[in-house]
């Protein structure tokens, strides 16, 4: 499975994959962070017709068109805010990963690309949430043949680090 995991630098709404991950609030109407760059980045259409899917679930996801990215979807998943770790935060984070997953693969997307999520305002440690994170898409990807390729895009070099570890720590 190691060999469809990647983890790169960059900015997730340049990326050239069938579908990017947004790390969304529950209303899917926009936010700071990557959220605000990828409804900025999609255009006005992506707000639209988020206000017509009635918002979303903390661990579930729900996917939309590209608009003006160069990804063809938008799945959005609302990740947990973290609380310390005692409140489900690391089951909700799991299923976030699952759910882009199902939708990547049932909507038939070669590559999928993800964000960090919830490692922004909502506060979860960076080692923690690569743990949980590629722990998930690895068990799931053996359930799935596609995405061939899953990609994580870290804007900055803390959180492509942290990534690089855990990864590389579960290569061992």
């Amino acid at each position: 499975m190691q060999e469809r995991i990647e983890i790169v630098r960059g900015d997730i709404t340049q990326e050239r994959v069938d579908a990017i991950v947004n790390a969304a609030n529950e209303s899917l109407l926009g936010g700071g962070g990557v959220d605000g760059a990828i409804h900025c980045a999609a255009g006005p259409e992506l707000l639209a017709e988020c206000r017509g899917l009635g918002g979303c679930p903390t661990g579930q996801a729900k996917i939309t068109k590209g608009y003006q990215l160069p990804a063809k979807y938008i799945i959005h998943t609302v990740g947990p805010v973290w609380h310390g770790g005692g409140q489900g935060e690391a089951d909700l984070l799991a299923s976030c990963h699952r759910e882009s997953l199902r939708l990547a693969h049932q909507h038939g997307c070669e590559t999928l690309a993800f964000p960090a999520i919830s490692c922004g305002v909502y506060g979860y440690p960076l080692s923690e949430a690569a743990r949980v994170a590629l722990e998930t898409v690895r068990a799931e990807l053996v359930n799935y043949e596609l995405p061939r390729i899953v990609r994580w895009v870290m804007f900055d070099l803390r959180t492509y680090d942290a990534w690089k570890s855990v990864l590389g720590a579960s290569r061992s």
